[in-house]
């Protein structure tokens, strides 16, 4: 089942990210620990991309280590 985009933000503010801004519809959520930010474009209640779910995993993989 795919996930909606406020449950991608949800899982990246559980892990730490914060938001820094907003531009349009695009999120950007950076870390204390990392370098890059994830972007996040949608609505909140939009369906999420298999590959914005694929960065948020691979984001907070990168946090925790």
């Amino acid at each position: 089942m795919t996930k909606k985009i406020r449950e991608l933000i949800a899982e990246l503010e559980k892990a730490g990210f914060v938001n820094r801004g907003e531009k349009g519809s695009h999120r950007n959520f950076m870390h204390p620990l990392l370098i890059r930010s994830v972007v996040i474009s949608g609505k909140a209640g939009d369906d999420a991309k298999k590959y914005q779910e694929k960065a948020v995993e691979a984001a907070i993989a990168e946090a925790k280590k």
